[in-house]
């Protein structure tokens, strides 16, 4: 526990993190998260899943870079419990959930993004049990910026964003367009660790003073390697994604809480994986898998006077080319979802508000039996400046397995399925409190869930093998994010407590690399400093007490991830920006998946010029 303590003090000496009230906007800096304080990595350009690395509520799990390859994991799920939603859409990954956030999007596009769990997920992403990260699409601005990049390892970067809107016509509305593009390749922190990446959008868009329409087109591509990428047996492994979206959405809002948001997506992702980067080909590659989903959804809210109607559809059909998991029941699919959750509000004389939500939602499939899911939430709102919200609820949610565990092999291979696995069910109690103390905004909620056949990855002493096994599990937790702004510094301090229990329904199972690799005790801390005459230091900090787990066998349960960037802006030239930044700033040798060895600290330094 000595680390522990030594961090814990170094919180105490460096505050931490970017406030939403209080973040600087300077020109063509855009601030892709309020809640961590580095909005670059040190190793490649900014991803979606890069303002999540040092997120109070999410825990990432990342192989190499958290860009290369990436698990986003909320209230102690796994990978594949988690959802993401873009606008009004689910974009699904239907071969694994550790594709989720492959998503060819600069982060520029994008809101900051934002964590539904519990009740708030019923009318949210769809087939995730445990929470959702969702985005929005941020209004084109005339602008962008030209920025490069280098760094240790051969490392090389370049990006280039331009956008630009065009003034409003008669009828008040605009017309915009973006361009990004960006590039990056590095030799590797290990040996056979190289990446090369690269990503292309296209956005159009339309808008008035209510509404706002967005027709995207987005590639990415990723080359990488790395050792025990997937297995844990002492193999040089490499991955090669290629990954195309397009998305239409459309949002109109007319005051009052009145909204509609309707849109269409279609996403494909190619995934070529090597078990041993140096084994013979031949003609058909042994791990090539190639899935195509395409979705629809229409959310919205209605208001009458004291009372709301929230509304969400989503249909989404996928299919799966692969030449490895071949051993299933289907290779294509449809679900559904459809939620009604009606809200009535009583209004106090002191302006205080009690508000109570209760709906119910249908999950369908035409590969299995649908479910409902109810949901219920009581709240109530303050007038006053402490204390401003309290809620308890209860939500019921339900997801499919994806197809590497139900068309894996099950008696052969590296990855081993199972074509019967069903519905996983999870059902969340929670209690939840807002409010600001000395200056301080406060968010805090504690939760138990229970998870029936959650669908884990497990291992198994003498079989050289992953396999999906039903797991249920009870889960407890705790969760605090406060966050305070000064003239020169923002502060963002996060903790999460989890405590599982679990029942493998009598399969034999020796360790667990998902379900069971969880921090029983997650400290986080974000700081920005102005230093005045144009300097920021940024620094993010993650502690954690990691739930013992015999497959990992480097780096011990208790860790440090640090990561650090200095900006200089040149006094009467804020438009040009020099920077350092640093990943694993404390060289920690933890692995954040069991077996996978972590990547070594990295620093680079770029320089952008934006107008």
């Amino acid at each position: 526990m000595r680390r522990m303590k030594a961090v814990v003090l170094l919180f105490g000496v460096l505050p931490v993190g970017l406030a939403a009230q209080g973040a600087v906007q300077l020109p063509g800096l855009t601030i892709h998260s309020p809640r961590v304080a580095n909005q670059a990595p040190a190793g490649t350009f900014a991803m979606p899943v890069t303002a999540l690395r040092y997120e109070p509520r999410v825990d990432v799990h990342g192989r190499n870079l958290a860009e290369g390859q990436a698990d986003i994991t909320l209230r102690g799920g796994i990978f594949e419990t988690t959802g993401y939603q873009l606008g009004v859409l689910t974009i699904a990954d239907p071969q694994t959930g550790h594709y989720l956030v492959e998503l060819p999007v600069a982060p520029a596009l994008l809101t900051a993004p934002e964590i539904a769990t519990g009740s708030r997920l019923i009318l949210g992403a769809a087939n995730a049990t445990t929470g959702a990260v969702s985005q929005r699409w941020r209004p084109v601005r005339t602008g962008g910026f030209v920025a490069g990049g280098l760094g240790e390892f051969g490392f090389r970067r370049g990006e280039l964003h331009q956008g630009f809107l065009s003034a409003a016509n008669a009828g008040g509305r605009r017309f915009g367009v973006d361009v990004a593009l960006a590039r990056s390749e590095s030799d590797g922190a290990v040996r056979y660790g190289e990446h090369e990446f690269e990503r292309g959008n296209l956005r159009l868009q339309t808008s008035d003073r209510g509404s706002q329409t967005d027709l995207f087109a987005g590639y990415q591509g990723k080359r990488f390697g790395w050792p025990n990428l997937y297995t844990p047996f002492n193999s040089n492994e490499t991955e090669n994604l290629q990954t195309s979206l397009f998305v239409l959405n459309h949002r109109a809002d007319f005051g009052a809480g009145e909204f509609i948001e309707a849109g269409v997506y279609h996403r494909r992702n190619k995934d070529d994986y090597a078990f041993n980067r140096f084994a013979p080909l031949g003609p058909v590659h042994p791990f090539q898998h190639t899935t195509w989903v395409s979705g629809m959804a229409l959310g919205g809210r209605r208001v009458w006077g004291a009372t709301a109607l929230n509304v969400r559809a989503e249909a989404l059909a996928d299919e799966l080319e692969s030449t490895s998991l071949t051993f299933g029941r289907y290779r294509s699919r449809t679900l559904t979802r459809v939620a009604l959750v009606p809200e009535r509000t009583w209004a106090a004389a002191d302006g205080s508000r009690t508000i109570v939500k209760a709906g119910l939602a249908h999950d369908g499939s035409n590969r299995d039996g649908g479910a409902f899911s109810p949901v219920l939430e009581l709240a109530r709102e303050f007038a006053s400046a402490g204390l401003r919200r309290v809620h308890v609820g209860y939500a019921k949610t339900t997801q499919l397995a994806s197809y590497t565990a139900l068309n894996s092999n099950s008696a052969a291979g590296l990855f081993r399925g199972n074509r019967n696995l069903g519905r996983h069910r999870a059902h969340t109690v929670e209690v939840g409190i807002e409010g600001q103390v000395a200056g301080w905004l406060v968010e805090t909620g504690v939760f138990g869930r229970r998870d029936d056949a959650l669908v884990d990855w497990t291992f198994r002493r003498g079989v050289t093998a992953r396999t999906a096994n039903a797991v249920d599990l009870d889960v407890a937790g705790l969760e605090l994010v406060a966050r305070r702004s000064w003239a020169a510094a923002d502060v963002v301090v996060g903790y999460t407590a989890l405590a599982k229990s679990s029942d493998y329904r009598g399969a034999p199972v020796d360790a667990s690399f998902y379900a069971l690799n969880y921090a029983r005790h997650r400290l986080t801390a974000a700081l920005t400093v102005r230093l005045g005459q144009g300097l920021e230091l940024r620094l993010d900090h993650a502690a954690r007490v990691q739930a013992d787990n015999s497959l990992r066998l480097i780096g011990g349960d208790e860790a440090v991830a640090g990561a650090a960037g200095l900006s200089y802006r040149p006094p009467g030239r804020p438009e040009i920006e020099l920077s350092l930044y640093v990943d694993n700033l404390w060289n920690s040798s933890y692995q954040d998946v069991p077996a996978v060895p972590a990547a070594p600290r990295q620093c680079s330094a770029g320089v952008s010029y934006a107008w």
